[in-house]
């Protein structure tokens, strides 16, 4: 079985905005294209998992963010880079589901449906919650110090768990994480 980079969207791949559904709002992070396009080259599935509660809380639609990850996907396009497959979460935080990290629900159907190992596989993100979907479904967790990766540093302080590594932004997860498998 392959190993896959699942990615949090929000503060680790786009400047962290509330609710983003707008095209227009989105701004990718310093490295975050030719992050992904590492993985890509390295035959390296990368693999969106993002809450979206906006949805659920009915601020804006399916088709809303949908619209938005075209446009991610269109300018991931313009500098050689893809991801692999997108998931996300659509509950209110109220709602009980197995999909809303911290609960491993989309990186365990992801497994499934692409043939992934998570013990082999890696998280990336820049909340707990995003790190502990992570270590809940046994992949290895690096924290980026964008979005909220700084307040969350301090959280994990006194967590049940430790980040695998903690890194400035996403091109230094990637590249921290190729080395660890052998991929550079």
């Amino acid at each position: 079985m392959k190993w896959a980079v699942f990615l949090d969207r929000d503060g680790t791949i786009n400047e962290e905005v509330q609710y983003l559904h707008d095209p227009h709002q989105l701004r990718l992070l310093p490295g975050a294209r030719v992050a992904i396009r590492l993985l890509n080259q390295a035959g390296v599935p990368a693999i969106l998992v993002t809450n979206q509660a906006g949805i659920g809380r009915g601020y804006y639609s399916e088709a809303a963010m949908s619209e938005l990850h075209r446009e991610l996907a269109r300018r991931l396009a313009a500098q050689g880079a893809h991801l692999d497959a997108t998931y996300h979460c659509p509950h209110h935080p109220d709602q009980e589901c197995a999909c809303r990290k911290p609960q491993p629900g989309m990186l365990v159907q992801a497994a499934e449906e692409h043939g992934i190992d998570l013990q082999r596989s890696f998280v990336v993100g820049d909340k707990v919650s995003d790190l502990e979907a992570g270590w809940r479904a046994g992949c290895r967790t690096v924290l980026v110090l964008t979005g909220y990766g700084v307040q969350a540093r301090e959280a994990f302080k006194d967590y049940h768990f430790q980040p695998d590594h903690i890194v400035p932004g996403l091109l230094e997860a990637v590249l921290w994480i190729l080395a660890q498998e052998g991929c550079q």
